[in-house]
């Protein structure tokens, strides 16, 4: 086994980006073109790439060379191509390990918000990075600003967003503060978009979860309610397929859901706190050309803001109050 420990490493490297680095990149072609992205290695195997002008949402992961992360046929599309009409939304999202939805709408368009709302094409700012030696002798790599959103006469919401990841350990620690800093109350709909794809997902892979309650979407989701823990090939005209999951926080408030492939020798294990993010959402998506299994930590369901109003289950973050999320995923060898 590597140690990572500071007296092991030092006197073994010249430069510590022998081993783990955030290296700041521009892109230069395309629909991406001019389009920040942040890639991050950390000696562990994993590697991921964060989006400073998309919301400091995550791009491609790979664990080991092999990726886990499932990337739409769209590919990196610069904010400035973004359609709020409707589900146009869609012809922009390139997937990735992280689509933030929200902040004051996710799921179906409501009102002037399209699909899935604009945290997504939205530009951090104050975006800085920073690698250091935590007092516990740990390398830590870290991505952090803030997301701001905001409308004259409407809401004026900031998130700080914290990305970490700490060299030698397949893990990703993500943290929002978000503060309503306007004078009125506001809706607060954040939903953690996770996409996972081949050949972490495939046809031997199983979610597993402690027992808890499974809620279909709809009728037809309905139908297959006994299979949301497994995988088939992929399927052309699959219809997608939407769960929502019940499942209970362990003593440190946090709960969570592992995905096994052991074809690929895969597993991964996503956590996230229960206060905050009350729902986890799965969207089941074994498409030809769209194999995807969409995790989504969440504090609403994925209908629109006036469905869960409807519901009785609409968040609101009143002038002043500050709310903590926290996501933390571990990826491993089986």
């Amino acid at each position: 086994m590597i140690g990572f420990s500071r007296d092991h490493v030092l006197p073994r490297i010249g430069r510590l980006e022998q081993l783990a680095e955030v290296r700041r990149t521009v892109l230069d072609d395309g629909k991406g073109r001019g389009m920040r992205v942040w890639e991050v290695r950390n000696a562990s195997g994993l590697e991921f790439s964060v989006y400073p002008d998309k919301g400091l949402d995550i791009g491609p992961a790979t664990f080991g060379g092999l990726p886990i992360a499932w990337m739409s046929r769209n590919g990196a599309v610069a904010p400035s191509f973004y359609d709020k009409t409707g589900v146009e939304w869609l012809r922009t999202w390139a997937g990735g390990l992280l689509t933030s939805c929200g902040w004051t709408n996710a799921g179906v368009p409501c009102g002037e918000e399209g699909l899935h709302g604009r945290h997504d094409n939205t530009p951090a700012e104050e975006v800085n990075s920073r690698c250091f030696w935590s007092e516990c002798g740990e390398y830590v790599l870290e991505i952090s600003g803030k997301i701001v959103h905001s409308r004259v006469f409407a809401e004026n919401l900031v998130t700080r967003r914290t990305i970490r990841t700490v060299m030698g350990r397949a893990e990703i620690a993500l943290v929002d503060e978000t503060e309503n800093v306007g004078t009125k109350p506001s809706p607060l709909m954040q939903l953690y978009h996770m996409n996972f794809g081949w050949p972490l997902v495939g046809e031997n892979a199983v979610l597993e979860a402690p027992t808890h309650p499974v809620t279909p979407q709809n009728p037809y989701c309905a139908e297959h309610l006994s299979d949301w823990n497994r995988f088939a090939a992929p399927q052309p005209n699959f219809a997608e397929q939407v769960f929502y999951h019940d499942l209970s926080a362990d003593a440190d408030g946090f709960a969570s859901m592992q995905l096994r492939n052991p074809t690929a020798g895969l597993q991964m294990t996503l956590s996230f706190r229960k206060d905050s993010l009350p729902y986890l959402i799965q969207w089941k998506m074994p498409g030809t050309g769209e194999y995807v299994l969409g995790l989504e930590p969440s504090n609403c369901y994925p209908e629109g803001r006036d469905r869960n109003a409807e519901r009785g289950i609409l968040r609101t973050i009143a002038p002043g109050e500050s709310i903590r999320t926290e996501i933390n995923l571990e990826i491993g060898k089986i």
